[in-house]
């Protein structure tokens, strides 16, 4: 079974997570910025969500997890939790 690592960030807006993703792409740490503006507790740990395997996360996490670049910085991603900025920092297919 695939199993994934990721961090994220979760902000109540779009623009607002647009605009940490700009932060980001203009050399921010995305740990710092998770720590900083993140609503989820796991912004304490500047993200991250540990490894998991398909089917633990919502399944728009699923989506981007499973199959985007690893390493990138995706999103905005829109869940009922608000919206996310996901970084893979590693995936086994």
């Amino acid at each position: 079974m695939p199993k994934a690592s990721a961090r994220h960030i979760l902000v109540d807006t779009e623009e607002k997570c647009n605009d940490l993703k700009q932060q980001i792409a203009d050399g921010a740490n995305f740990a710092d910025v998770a720590r900083e503006h993140s609503s989820c507790p796991s912004g304490a740990q500047g993200g991250d969500l540990g490894s998991f395997g398909p089917g633990m996360m919502v399944p728009e996490f699923d989506k981007v997890v499973f199959s985007g670049e690893v390493g990138k910085v995706h999103g905005p991603v829109q869940t009922q939790f608000g919206y996310h900025l996901l970084e893979i920092t590693s995936r086994d297919d």
